[in-house]
């Protein structure tokens, strides 16, 4: 009989459920790490919440674990590459805050609108400022969401039924999708011109990191007001406190902070500023759900090895595993190409395969080129959750296999369909293992997708690639590899460069600037 131990303050419906299914339970709460080290070695799975650390060497005093189970959404407690490493699958329940934080999304709104926290510390003060506290009524008003997935769409829902207009900019988001849940998809800077009020429910990834800047907050509509209960660092707060200053934003309510426990932000005390505790998910529904969900989750896999919300581990069996490995990689690698190169909304996928690639298990390898399209997009995307994201975003995915062969052995083609049409890249494997790039958008190129790259369109002349070389030496980086190819003589030619460290927006700029460059884009992989 399976094991688990349950090592955070959980509610007693999770120890319910595990036992309903054969499963053995302990309850120890507050074990001190020294603790858990002690007796982890003795159980198969550990659910948790946040108080519980899933470092390195727990994990290797974990003999036995085959599951993590993190009750909720965030997993900075969980060292994931340790846990893949060691082949401990971890879970969370990224769905059981849903409503709850939504909830929080429209109580923060009715705050601001009616000034409700300000308002009660005069009234409970002793004062009776009955003409000092003017608000503005949501109805009419224009809701702007970034980020209209699970959670935003439920703002969006709840926002209709208080009759404001909702408009959303989320890459993701299709055209259909919008219209069923009636709202107008724009891009951001529509959204920031036009928003009384601006929601935030979106991960924090390198491309959402700031994305209401200094520069987009001055892009607002003057009066703006603006909730964040998604993740710290999706606003650059120094800035928002001057916009908050200056009457450039009327308000800002934020559940969230870029350092937590934020006890010292430079934004307290600002006039129109409210602020909570990172209080998302905090009621006691929501801790029924994720509860019941991570029990039940763990559960299945360890009595009938179903994966359900896992973050480290795609849905294989022992048989597929080790010939679709491979083709997996590099699935991954052409989303990731394709994710990182467009950037912009995308309306459906198709994933091609031939040869070799055409008798292979489908499912494993279109999970890994949505895990790659949607990686610059999502902190927690993998090749488990990626099919429900794309499914949840109105993404058209469709697969086709090719009987015949051509040019290669074993081929795959991703292609994605944009506002500026379709977009495609195909790949190979050498010798059934070693991935290669071998077309981008209708140019032949043979090209290893690894570490940081940076992607170059140019005009095809002489004396270019020496230019690039000699930007590239002035600005200290070192070149790996250098792949060419071209439309024709003298026409668009690509450059795909694997550099040693970081390429940062000054190299990029001064790449720009090289005659004949057309455009620069740096990659990670």
């Amino acid at each position: 009989m399976p094991k688990v131990l349950i090592s955070d303050q959980m509610d007693p419906k999770a120890a319910e459920i595990f036992r309903s299914h054969g499963v053995e339970v302990d309850e120890r709460p507050g074990l001190s790490k020294d603790e858990l080290k002690a007796i982890i070695g003795g159980y198969d799975g550990l659910a948790i919440r946040s108080a519980t650390k899933v470092t390195a060497d727990v994990l290797d005093a974990a003999t036995n674990l085959k599951v993590v189970g993190r009750a909720g959404i965030g997993v900075d407690n969980v060292d994931i590459p340790a846990a893949s490493a060691r082949g401990v699958v971890v879970m969370n329940t990224p769905f059981g805050n849903s409503i709850t934080t939504a909830e929080h999304a429209i109580a923060l709104m009715f705050a601001l609108a009616r000034e409700l926290p300000q308002a009660d510390a005069s009234t409970q003060a002793g004062k009776w400022e009955k003409n000092r506290f003017m608000g503005v009524e949501l109805t009419s008003k224009t809701l702007g969401l970034i980020g209209a997935g699970n959670i935003g769409s439920i703002v969006a829902d709840r926002a209709l039924g208080l009759k404001m207009k909702v408009i959303a900019y989320d890459p993701f988001l299709t055209p259909e999708r919008a219209l069923a849940l009636g709202i107008e998809k724009v891009e951001l800077d529509d959204l920031l011109a036009r928003a009384d009020f601006i929601t935030l429910h979106t991960p924090l990834t390198d491309q959402t990191r700031n994305i209401l800047s200094r520069d987009a907050l001055a892009r607002t509509k003057p009066g703006v007001r603006i909730i964040n209960c998604a993740r710290g660092g999706l606003i650059d707060e120094a800035a928002l406190k001057e916009a908050l200053e200056s009457g450039q934003v009327a308000g800002a309510a934020l559940d969230v902070f870029a350092e937590e426990p934020a006890k010292a932000s430079p934004l307290f005390g600002t006039p129109g500023f409210v602020a909570t505790p990172h209080l998302g998910a905090s009621t006691s529904e929501a801790q029924v759900n994720v509860a019941i969900q991570v029990a039940e989750q763990m559960a299945d896999y360890l009595m009938s090895g179903g994966i359900t919300n896992a973050l480290n581990v795609p849905a294989l069996s022992a048989e597929e595993a080790p010939k679709l490995r491979p083709y997996m990689e590099l699935a991954n690698q052409l989303g990731a190409l394709v994710g990182q190169l467009d950037g912009g909304p995308l309306s459906g996928i198709s994933i091609e395969t031939e040869g070799a690639a055409a008798t292979l298990n489908q499912k494993p390898i279109t999970s890994a080129v949505l895990a790659g399209v949607m990686q610059s997009y999502s902190a927690t995307v993998n090749m488990v959750n990626a099919p429900y994201l794309a499914k949840e975003r109105g993404l058209d995915v469709r697969e086709v296999r090719h009987d015949r062969e051509g040019d290669y052995h074993t081929l795959l083609r991703v292609t994605v369909a944009t506002p500026e049409g379709e977009r495609s890249v195909a790949g190979t494997l050498f010798g059934n293992a070693a991935s290669r790039l071998v077309e981008i958008f209708g140019i032949r190129v043979e090209a290893e997708l690894t570490g940081e790259m940076i992607y170059i369109v140019n005009d095809d002349q002489p004396g270019f690639i020496g230019r690039l070389g000699t930007a590239l030496g002035e600005a200290g980086v070192n070149i790996g590899t250098f792949n060419l190819g071209r439309r024709a003589a003298g026409g668009e030619a690509v450059a795909l460069v694997s550099v040693d460290g970081h390429i940062g927006a000054e190299i990029i700029r001064d790449l720009e600037k090289i005659p004949g460059v057309r455009a620069v884009r740096p990659l990670r992989f």
